[in-house]
């Protein structure tokens, strides 16, 4: 009944999505930055950063919940990446935030190490971030209860990157008209979906799920190729060739992760 009802609610909610402008003022916008540590990096100073200094910070301003991840395989020293979701209720809080991050002494003070790092002690080798607003099919960062507690849950971070703006949009509208259900009838468990506004790979889409384990996040892709609906929906020529390129990363949250 659970699922049935929420599964009520997103198909809902993607029947009207035709009827509401692109970009809501309601929407949440969502920044993804990706932390290349790099081979002279210090993965440990970042952490201690993330987790002591900029969270904090970003909790008294009421901006979160922050996800931290990496990925389940460890990369060579040189690719180690972290990436991390911050959501933002609206446009203009990105750029407040920094501002309030400037005034905070108490951040200050907890990232007094590694903001004081310079050239040669650098703890990253190049931040990189994409700036998203949430698809009308997912409007809001959803964390399901109990997903915390569970420490063997895994994540996916995929970006479908398109080869036109015209494509993009189509691939959005084919999230919008019946996607997510789909997701959701298969167990693959969206946290937030956007479309990006801004970077490295646009036009593209963005989305981060969520599983119980790896052997669910399996089942889960397994039910959603085969699912009839799927099928049905894959094969419309309204949406043949929207995506060009897929990446995808299987990913273990940081202890201090709050997604």
């Amino acid at each position: 009944m659970k699922r049935w009802m929420t599964f009520g609610w997103i198909a809902a909610l993607c029947l009207t999505a035709s009827l509401k402008p692109a970009m809501s003022s309601a929407d949440e916008y969502y920044e993804v930055r990706t932390i290349v540590v790099g081979e002279k990096g210090d993965a440990a100073a970042i952490d201690q950063y993330l987790e002591k200094a900029l969270i904090p910070a970003l909790e008294r301003q009421e901006i979160g919940p922050i996800g931290v991840f990496a990925p389940k395989t460890k990369p060579d020293e040189q690719n180690a990446t972290i990436f991390v979701i911050i959501p933002y209720a609206e446009l203009g809080q990105m750029e407040s935030s920094r501002a309030a991050l400037a005034k905070d002494s108490e951040y200050k003070k907890a990232a007094a190490d590694y903001l004081s790092r310079d050239t040669k002690t650098a703890p990253y080798s190049r931040i990189s971030s994409e700036l998203l607003t949430a698809m009308d099919c997912w409007p809001k960062t959803v964390v399901p209860a109990g997903t915390l507690e569970n420490d063997e849950r895994v994540y996916e971070l995929r970006l479908y990157e398109s080869a036109n703006e015209r494509l993009g949009d189509l691939k959005v509208e084919m999230f919008n008209q019946g996607e997510v259900p789909i997701f959701l009838d298969s167990g693959v468990q969206p946290i937030f979906i956007g479309q990006a506004l801004v970077g490295p790979q646009t036009p593209s889409l963005t989305y981060l799920t969520v599983y119980k384990n790896d052997a669910a996040r399996e089942k889960a892709w397994d039910a959603f190729r085969a699912h009839p609906d799927w099928k049905v929906l894959s094969k419309n020529p309204r949406f043949g060739g929207t995506v060009s390129r897929i990446d995808k990363f299987v990913l273990s949250a940081k202890p201090y992760s709050q997604m």
